[in-house]
């Protein structure tokens, strides 16, 4: 019987050679580019807020922001998947 993998990185399987590193948004470590996360920050106004200010004097960016596996484990972005490809809930403890 084979032993059961987790959190399989798909496409990601491959030897990458020397690549470049970028640093995690959450925590500052150092990880590979292609490893990571993308997230894109930035936030939202209300409608009545732009239609006061002018939607010409609001500048709205959005920032790319890389998380490693844990941070994005951690955070909720991504979900550790069973053998099935199904994503595994977490469990909650109670008190």
């Amino acid at each position: 019987m084979a032993a059961i993998e987790t959190y399989k990185r798909g496409y990601h399987s491959t030897g990458r050679g020397h690549q470049s590193t970028v640093t995690c948004g959450f925590c500052g470590k150092k990880v590979p580019r292609y490893k990571c996360c993308i997230i894109f920050r930035g936030f939202s106004m209300e409608a009545a807020i732009v239609k006061e200010i002018g939607s010409r004097n609001i500048i709205s960016t959005r920032t790319k922001v890389y998380a490693c596996p844990a941070c994005a484990r951690s955070r909720g972005i991504v979900q550790k998947k069973n053998e099935e490809g199904l994503k595994v809930s977490k469990r909650r403890h109670r008190r």
